[in-house]
Formats: C-alpha cells, sequence, structure tokens
C-alpha cells in the first residue's frame, strides 16, 4: 500500500495528475488536486512524471 501527497503549495492546478492517473486517485478540490482516500495507488508513478510542479509524493506505508 502506498501514501501519496500531493504539496498543495506546489500545485499549480493543471489536472494532469487527475487526467493520467490509471487509479483516479486525484480529484480536483478548489483548484487544486487532493486525493481520494478511496482509492488505490499501485506506484506507476505516472502522476509524479507528469506534474510540472513537482507536487507529488509517494511513499510505502
Amino acid at each position: 500500500m502506498y501514501n501519496v501527497v500531493v504539496d498543495a503549495a506546489k500545485c499549480e492546478g493543471c489536472e494532469e495528475c487527475v487526467t493520467n492517473c490509471p487509479q483516479a486517485v486525484f480529484q480536483m478540490v478548489d483548484g487544486k488536486s487532493v486525493t481520494d482516500p478511496s482509492a488505490e495507488c499501485v506506484f506507476c508513478e505516472t502522476c509524479t512524471s507528469v506534474c510540472p510542479s513537482a507536487a507529488i509524493t509517494i511513499s510505502e506505508m
């Protein structure tokens, strides 16, 4: 299981993570990306590769 964190201060609201995540881990709230606690990250790292502001980190729980 993995913990996905979006740094709201760095997030530009581009929605790249929302659009590209195959597990639908992300959603937009007030113009920023946030994680959906019911979605399960599979550590594909797509989100970290598409995020232009490096706002996403993934760690093993």
